[in-house]
């Protein structure tokens, strides 16, 4: 694997070419390329694939995580691929390889269960503090409404309206 700080992006399979979500996670992995990240995620299309080809398009690595419970292939702009076996496996895999940090995209159950495990290790100081970035706006209720009912745990999480503000949150690695 390469030697340089990996950012992982958790997003869904639910968007495609020319949709307003596809062309914000090109723009997160565009970002995180050009601060000299590599990228990791889910490996498959939609949110995975635009961060991915995002990514490529700066020239940094990229990374997809698969699981053998689906049949898909890795989307194209993943150059380094990490097998699993088990849905769990998978996320351990990802939450490890973001040493540089995390970045969360609007998704479905998968993408909230990602965000829960890399927030609540952090809160429980089971997890070195890095960056945690939520983009736009979906995730903005959740947020709150866990800051409410426990004061604080909102610290380790960062919610920026679009992708160029990622500059402000991530060191130039």
């Amino acid at each position: 694997m390469n030697a340089q700080k990996v950012v992982t992006v958790f997003g869904s399979n639910d968007s495609e070419p020319g949709e307003a979500a596809y062309d914000v996670a090109r723009q997160v992995g565009q970002v995180l390329g050009e601060l000299g990240y590599a990228v990791a995620n889910g490996g498959y299309g939609g949110t995975m694939e635009a961060s991915a080809a995002g990514a490529r398009q700066a020239g940094a690595h990229t990374i997809g995580v698969t699981c053998s419970i689906w049949r898909s292939k890795p989307n194209p702009h993943i150059r380094e691929v990490v097998a699993t076996t088990v849905m769990h496996e998978r996320l351990l895999r990802l939450v490890e390889l973001g040493t540089g940090g995390y970045v969360v995209l609007p998704g479905a159950t998968g993408t909230l269960a990602e965000l829960a495990w890399v927030w609540e290790l952090m809160c429980k100081r089971q997890l070195e503090r890095r960056p945690i970035a939520c983009v736009g706006g979906f995730w903005e209720p959740l947020l709150a409404m866990m800051e409410a009912a426990r004061s604080g745990s909102g610290e380790v999480i960062r919610l920026v309206a679009a992708p160029s503000e990622l500059r402000e949150v991530f060191v130039r690695a």
